[in-house]
């Protein structure tokens, strides 16, 4: 196994965390930002109203996408699976 093909396998696999990992991020951030703007406006300063919101959107997005999350991760590590003969 050369260098070269240990950082591509490195690479890809950040790339895949990245994309499993982006819409759930976005949905924490947003909700975030928004629930935040809002105590901000209404000067309610309660530290358990930023948790819930943000759990629930990430829950949404893991239980529409999940299914698509977990195609990606298993695709990648069939890939993987199908270098070692070549390694």
């Amino acid at each position: 196994m050369s260098d070269a093909q240990v950082i591509e396998i490195v690479s890809e696999a950040f790339q895949v965390a990245a994309t499993i990992a982006g819409p759930i991020l976005m949905a924490a951030l947003l909700v975030g930002v928004s629930v935040s703007l809002l105590q901000t406006i209404t000067q309610i300063q309660e530290m358990t109203l930023t948790f819930v919101p943000k759990l629930v959107a990430m829950g949404l997005i893991i239980l529409f996408s999940g299914q698509w999350m977990i195609r990606t991760m298993t695709n990648w590590v069939i890939g993987l699976w199908s270098l070692i003969p070549s390694m």
